[in-house]
C-alpha cells in the first residue's frame, strides 16, 4: 500500500493517464492510417502514392496544388489583417485590450459550420455569388483569430525596454518597428501561419458550403475517398498531409530557438 502511495506521489506518475490517452487516440490511429496507406490488396505497396503523384491518372495532385494556393492567399490576408489588430491590442497605451480580445473570441464560441452558414446567408442577402471569392472570405473569417492570438501573445510579452533603448539610440518609430518589434514577433507570426495554412488545406465543409460544392479542396478529396470506401487511397492522402504538417512544425521549432 505504501508503495502505491509513493508511486502516486511521484510527479512522473501523473503523466500515465495522458500517455494512455495519447496511445489510444493519437498513436494508434496514426499507425492504422499508415498501415492502410501502404496496402494494395493483400500486399504492401507504394501504389497509392504513385496514383496521387501521377497527374495523368488523377486530378487529386492538381487539387492539392490548388488548395495550397488558396491556403497561401488566406494566410497572407490573415497576416495583413491580423498583425495590425494584434499590434494595436498589444500597445501599452491601449487601456482595454481585454475587450478587443473578447470580441475576437466571441465568434469562436459558435460552431464552424454555423459561422460558415451565416457567411452563406450574408452573401445571399447581399446578392453576391458564391465561389472562389466567397471561399477566401469565409476562410479568412474563420481562421483570422488563429493568426491574431499568437502574434498578440508574442507582442504582449515583449520587453518594452527594447523599444525604449532603440529610441534612445536615435531610431525612428518606423525603424523600431522594422528592426526590433517585427523580428522579435516572428515566432508568433510563424505559429499563426501554421494554425491558418494547414487547416485551410485540409478543410472540406467551408469549401462545400461557400462554393455550392463547385470547388474542391484537398480535405474534400480525402473525405470523398473515405466515404466511397477507398480507405487505402484516402489514408495515403491523409499521411501525405500529415508529413507536410510534421515537417513544417519541426522547422518552425528550430526557428523559434
Amino acid at each position: 500500500m505504501n508503495k502505491i502511495i509513493d508511486f502516486i506521489g511521484q510527479r512522473k506518475s501523473w503523466a500515465i493517464p495522458y500517455a494512455i490517452v495519447m496511445l489510444i487516440f493519437i498513436i494508434a490511429p496514426l499507425f492504422i492510417v499508415a498501415w492502410y496507406a501502404f496496402q494494395d490488396g493483400d500486399a504492401t505497396s507504394l501504389h497509392q502514392f504513385e496514383k496521387f503523384f501521377n497527374s495523368d491518372d488523377s486530378t487529386d495532385f492538381n487539387t492539392f496544388i490548388y488548395s495550397i494556393g488558396i491556403a497561401m492567399i488566406t494566410t497572407i490576408v490573415c497576416i495583413l489583417v491580423g498583425y495590425p489588430a494584434a499590434y494595436f491590442m498589444a500597445d501599452k497605451q491601449f487601456k482595454t485590450p481585454q475587450v478587443m480580445v473578447l470580441l475576437f473570441i466571441l465568434p469562436m464560441w459558435i460552431n464552424l459550420l454555423l459561422r460558415t452558414l451565416a457567411t452563406v446567408a450574408l452573401f445571399d442577402f447581399l446578392h453576391l455569388d458564391l465561389g472562389e471569392e466567397a471561399l477566401i472570405f469565409g476562410m479568412v473569417y474563420n481562421f483570422l483569430p488563429f493568426m491574431i492570438y499568437p502574434i498578440y501573445n508574442t507582442l504582449q510579452k515583449m520587453d518594452p525596454s527594447l523599444n525604449e533603448a532603440a529610441r534612445d539610440l536615435g531610431a525612428t518609430p518606423a525603424q523600431v518597428f522594422w528592426k526590433v518589434i517585427l523580428p522579435l514577433s516572428m515566432p508568433g507570426v510563424y505559429s499563426g501561419i501554421l494554425m491558418v495554412f494547414m487547416p485551410t488545406i485540409s478543410t472540406f465543409a467551408v469549401s462545400e458550403l461557400l462554393t455550392m460544392n463547385n470547388i474542391k479542396l484537398f480535405g474534400t478529396v480525402i473525405q470523398d475517398n473515405m466515404n466511397t470506401g477507398l480507405l487505402n487511397y484516402g489514408s495515403a492522402l491523409s499521411l501525405i498531409l500529415l508529413i507536410i504538417i510534421g515537417i513544417s512544425s519541426l522547422f518552425g521549432g528550430k526557428d523559434d530557438k
